[in-house]
């Protein structure tokens, strides 16, 4: 089992705030080359179509010295487990949980801006201090 980033709970919460059920934690996908780890599995009933929008959440907090660093990391273990998602559970839409303060000092920043677009990186924006998602950038 892989290390828990230090805003998982947070996120937890957020989410749990924003309407989700956490499902997993973690999300395990078994593949013959190996298993990945998600860090989080949630749902969201839809009452209207009785269905439920259902999601994996994959957490960064940034806190290495660059951040360019952690973005090419975060980026590639997010395009490997979309890969296996679309595999073993193509239902669900991945999203980079980070930190808004990380999201206005570097994800707008062109580098950023030119791979999620590129790579359709979708993006929890979330305050660590409130515990609140602050946006969802699909």
């Amino acid at each position: 089992m892989t290390a828990k980033d230090i805003y998982h709970n947070t996120v937890i919460v957020a989410l749990k705030k924003d309407g989700w059920l956490i499902t997993h934690d973690p999300l395990i996908l078994e593949l013959s080359s190996g298993r990945l780890e998600v860090d989080l599995g949630a749902e969201r009933l839809i009452a209207a179509q009785r269905d439920s929008t259902q999601i994996a959440v994959e957490i960064k907090s940034f806190l290495a010295p660059s951040l360019t660093s952690e973005f090419h990391r975060a980026l590639g273990q997010f395009l490997n487990y979309r890969v296996a998602l679309k595999v073993k559970e193509p239902h669900r839409i991945l999203f980079l949980a980070i930190p808004a303060k990380i999201y206005r000092n570097f994800f707008i920043g062109e580098l950023a801006q030119l791979s999620i677009a590129e790579y359709n990186v979708k993006l929890l924006v979330f305050d660590p201090d409130q515990e609140v998602i602050v946006e969802w950038k699909n």
